[in-house]
């Protein structure tokens, strides 16, 4: 597993807290990024604290935690505790 400080890091401030990750960070853009991140997706990693949880993800990046299934979708999970785990790469739609 890649340490996401090592590919660049990024603040995001969510609800009091700062929560670092390297969703929209511009080195792991260029080193990771795959077909789909210029159709209005953005790479990153599973930050630290929200392994398994859809839910908290979509609230962080797109301000709602109904939108949890565009996660799912995106990045075709079936599974969110097999799937989806800390420092895990996946797409975060716009």
């Amino acid at each position: 597993m890649t340490d996401r400080l090592s590919i660049g890091s990024v603040v995001i401030n969510h609800k009091g807290k700062k929560i670092p990750t390297s969703v929209g960070s511009r080195i792991y853009e260029l080193l990771y990024s795959g077909p789909n991140v210029g159709a209005g997706l953005r790479s990153g990693i599973v930050p630290a604290g929200y392994a398994h949880r859809p839910d908290l993800i979509a609230n962080l990046f797109r301000g709602t935690p109904s939108e949890w299934w565009a996660i799912c979708e995106t990045n075709a999970i079936f599974d969110v505790f097999e799937q989806l785990n800390s420092g895990d790469a996946i797409k975060v739609p716009g």
